[in-house]
């Protein structure tokens, strides 16, 4: 899909846009050729929606058909994407720190050095239970999903390097060249043919358990030893109701 066409399925969104980016395994680095397309979106509501007895819609999810290819949206309000920031979700961070942008205004780069600031150790426990949940997909049958282990591994490696270096990074196969994980290539090149029908031999979760439980443990002490904060102070807080304010007012007009 082009950026032209995702951008005209911008324009035919009912809010002025903060922010769009391609999430999912294109961001990840392991799509299929009949992969879908996961947009995430933050949009701000008018003043009219926000102060009156009736509010607006805090979260769109719809799923489109464009050009023939299914499109899964999710976006929230500016407010409730701060909050959630402001509330240790690591997806917020990666939308933010996203490097396949469909759109944003200018004070996305305001929006990124205040955020920077609210990374902390407690990231942790949005990437342990994240990766327990994905485990669990994966063991429900006998023959798991490879895409399913390839979101586990995505996941644990992302929070770890997140809590060694305060950076964000959410490409599997650049994560696995950081962690030395040498069975990533080979898994993902599995995924990208036979896309969501590719799965694990028999017995190979098995062989995943060891490296899943051993990645669990190096999270949990990371944490630990971490000099990340304990989360946003004051400032950031202040500086993020003071931008959401300013956009507010702007984009109600």
């Amino acid at each position: 899909m082009t950026n032209e066409q995702l951008l005209r399925l911008v324009s035919t969104q009912p809010y002025p846009l903060f922010l769009m980016t391609l999430s999912g395994s294109h961001l990840y680095g392991f799509a299929s050729p009949n992969s879908d397309y996961d947009l995430r979106g933050v949009y701000i509501l008018p003043l009219k929606e926000v102060i009156g007895l009736y509010e607006g819609r805090d979260t769109i999810e719809t799923t489109i058909k464009l050009d023939g290819q299914e499109i899964d949206l999710v976006m929230y309000d500016i407010k409730k994407f701060l909050a959630l920031l402001l509330k240790k979700n690591g997806l917020i961070l990666e939308q933010i720190y996203s490097p396949v942008l469909v759109q944003a205004l200018p004070e996305l780069e305001e929006l990124k050095d205040i955020a920077r600031k609210c990374i902390s150790r407690h990231h942790k426990h949005h990437y342990y239970g994240y990766a327990q949940d994905q485990w669990k997909l994966l063991n429900r049958s006998e023959v798991g999903s490879i895409k399913n282990l390839l979101h586990v591994y995505r996941v644990l490696l992302t929070g770890l390097h997140l809590l060694r270096s305060g950076e964000v990074e959410t490409n599997l196969l650049c994560l696995g060249e950081m962690f030395q994980l040498t069975s990533l290539p080979d898994l993902i090149a599995r995924k990208q043919a036979g896309g969501q029908k590719a799965v694990l031999d028999k017995g190979e979760i098995a062989l995943h358990r060891a490296e899943y439980e051993r990645l669990l443990q190096e999270l949990e002490q990371a944490a630990s030893v971490s000099t990340l904060p304990e989360g946003a102070t004051l400032a950031e807080k202040r500086a993020l109701n003071d931008l959401l304010i300013r956009l507010r007012l702007q984009y109600s007009s």
